[in-house]
């Protein structure tokens, strides 16, 4: 959950967003380095108190050298970026699908593969929210899934745009009418997770928060029981 000051990336919780991190964290690392070479260059030509003409030969040289070198930097990161797109959406014979529908100004969770459980979840109004209860986050009825299995999350909308997402766990899906979009959905521990619809879609686009509970897998198969 995000905290007041926050500059980095929240903590990861799960597979999909430590992907995100060693990702954000590579280029960013690459960024340091060429700024340090960028640095050094431009400095030592500044400093070079004499100037002359280089033959032909090593022009030539300092032209592939500086072709070769934005093509190595981009294949350093090209490289990266693929496995992590493609890691980042493949669903691997998911534990259950979890079908999110946006509503303005709400979600709605149906759940499949024999489930057939649904239900509405709204925001919880400042006014009733219990002790210790983040504002404006904290809904009437939260997704709970299963933890350290993958779940299939297909995300869709009723009226107009939306966006399902939830930092913690590197997801955010658009939310298309007429438009099944899916995604993996795992988490690395049990715990509560937060997140918000992330494409403004009305005048209550800040009033339709996104909770994830990730219980055990017992726990997550009795509740289940319990709603059908």
């Amino acid at each position: 959950m995000p905290y007041a000051t926050q500059l980095s990336l929240q903590e990861a919780m799960g597979p999909t967003m430590e992907e995100v991190i060693f990702l954000h964290d590579h280029v960013l690392l690459l960024t340091f380095l060429m700024t340090l070479v960028i640095l050094l260059f431009a400095t030592t030509a500044t400093m070079a108190t004499v100037t002359h003409n280089d033959p032909t030969e090593e022009v030539e040289q300092l032209e592939a050298a500086w072709t070769a070198a934005p093509i190595m930097i981009l294949i350093l990161t090209a490289l990266p970026s693929v496995r992590s797109l493609y890691l980042m959406e493949e669903v691997f014979e998911p534990y259950v699908t979890i079908k999110a529908t946006g509503h303005q100004w709400y979600w709605n969770y149906e759940y499949t593969d024999g489930a057939n459980v649904s239900f509405d979840s709204y925001m919880i109004q400042t006014q009733d929210l219990p002790n210790g209860s983040p504002r404006l986050l904290e809904v009437d009825h939260r997704m709970i899934m299963p933890a350290n299995l993958q779940t299939r999350i297909v995300v869709t909308a009723e009226d107009v745009l939306h966006s399902w997402a939830v930092p913690s766990l590197g997801v955010k899906i658009d939310a298309v009418p007429g438009r099944l979009n899916q995604l993996p959905l795992a988490t690395s521990r049990t715990g509560v997770f937060f997140g918000q619809c992330s494409e403004i879609c009305g005048a209550n686009h800040s009033f339709m928060p996104i909770v994830v509970e990730a219980v055990p897998l017992q726990h997550f198969e009795s509740w289940l029981s319990s709603e059908m």
